[in-house]
């Protein structure tokens, strides 16, 4: 595994309106995956997991931060810049109140002058540079797929120039001609979305029961415009093979398999298109216990033998210990401690991740009986009345929210 970041998640906020307030599903949120590992992303139920892959995936508009993919922006959130424009206005306004103030009282006309002219100077900066950045983050939202579909327009012609650079034969030419139609008609219709997938948590609700295991593991080389029905129909059958299926399964409808098959569907719909980061959010939870080491390891031999990179949501640790590389903790939309997965189990910082490694069971009766149960009260552990929290190395590769006094504790905890 090398350290080339494939996706980068930049101060990611997805706020939901409720009523005249918001609920802060995910808030501040900032990590990146490297290609060809596993990303864990684990914390109890409605900490933000699943609202933060949906949101990379653009299921949601996001309301601030930035997402990018292959170093392509394409998801942007204008919150950011808009509240830096409000702050801009009201530092003027307080400006503005105590130049009045001193005039009121007295004080020098030049200096007043000065200062409301810097203050308007400032102003007008601030509104400048935040409206251009709510330009670009608009333009790169909307047009992310457009930028990457005409990227690979000048791909396809360009390797076909070098093609056709120095043959002379007619038909041959001819050929090249007719095949680069097509390419350039496939690459002006692909996505920089197509190389994301997502797998879901329930294989029963993800999949049409009107529509056929060839239809919906096919639906995606439809849309992309694949209009070769045998080799469609090549592909489907090499995906059956790869998910551990057969080509008989191909008529048949999701009603007719078992929970680990209809999941095993579900990862086929997904690989179909050849993705680069596979988003799994938490595809074992509905699966028995004896399914759920099946799928794991089908995903593990995929991801070696494709060469995926895949953003495991779970809640379950002891499945995350064994498949993810580096493991993000989630607590109420934050995340609070992100480090490679042998550091985490062996030297847990943050209270909130002793408390969920405090939960895991061992099949050890005489271990059971002294477990001890550690309780996580954010009140009771933390004092950010002051000092205020923000995500910090602690050591190298293992980062942890926190403020100043608890950074240096953890320090020391840790030599």
């Amino acid at each position: 595994m090398n350290d080339d970041i494939i996706l980068k998640v930049d101060h990611l906020c997805q706020y939901f309106k409720m009523g005249r307030g918001e609920l802060k599903a995910v808030d501040d949120v900032s990590f990146d995956v490297r290609r060809g590992e596993v990303f864990g992303l684990v914390g109890e139920s409605g900490c933000g997991k699943t609202t933060t892959g949906r949101s990379i995936i653009r299921l949601y508009d996001i309301t601030g931060g930035s997402i990018y993919f292959d170093g392509q922006r394409i998801c942007a959130g204008t919150r950011t810049y808009k509240d830096a424009v409000r702050a801009a206005k009201a530092a003027y306004r307080k400006e503005k109140q105590e130049v009045e103030a001193l005039r009121k009282s007295g004080g020098d006309e030049e200096e007043c002058t000065a200062r409301l002219k810097q203050a308007e100077e400032e102003l007008h900066r601030v509104m400048a540079e935040q409206s251009a950045n709510i330009r670009s983050a608009v333009d790169d939202h909307r047009n992310c797929n457009k930028k990457f579909a005409k990227a690979q327009v000048e791909k396809v012609r360009q390797s076909f120039a070098e093609k056709r650079a120095g043959e002379t034969d007619p038909d041959k030419l001819a050929a090249l001609e007719k095949e680069e139609r097509e390419a350039v008609r496939l690459a002006g219709k692909d996505r920089i979305m197509n190389r994301i997938q997502m797998i879901f948590q329930d294989p029963i609700a993800s999949l049409d029961p009107r529509m056929t295991v060839r239809e919906i593991i096919s639906e995606g080389l439809v849309i992309r415009g694949v209009k070769d029905k045998k080799y469609i129909e090549e592909q489907v059958f090499r995906m059956l093979d790869l998910v551990g299926l057969v080509p008989d399964h191909a008529n048949r409808y999701p009603h007719e398999f078992s929970g680990g098959q209809r999941q095993r569907i579900g990862i086929a719909r997904a690989i179909i298109l050849n993705p680069e980061l596979i988003i799994a959010d938490e595809p074992i939870s509905a699966l028995d216990v004896s399914i759920q080491a099946q799928v794991i390891n089908l995903l593990n031999d995929l991801r070696h033998e494709l060469g995926l990179t895949i953003l495991f949501i779970a809640h379950d640790l002891s499945v995350v210990k064994y498949f993810s590389d580096r493991i993000g903790v989630m607590y109420f939309g934050k995340l609070v401690e992100l480090a490679p997965s042998d550091e985490l189990f062996a030297h847990p910082l943050h209270p909130y991740t002793r408390s969920l490694l405090s939960a895991i069971p061992l099949p050890d009766p005489v271990y059971e009986r002294g477990r001890t149960r550690i309780v996580y009260n954010p009140i009771a552990e933390h004092d950010y009345s002051v000092d205020r929290p923000s995500m910090r190395e602690v050591s190298e590769g293992h980062f942890v929210y926190c403020n100043d006094v608890e950074f240096e504790r953890y320090k020391a905890e840790l030599a």
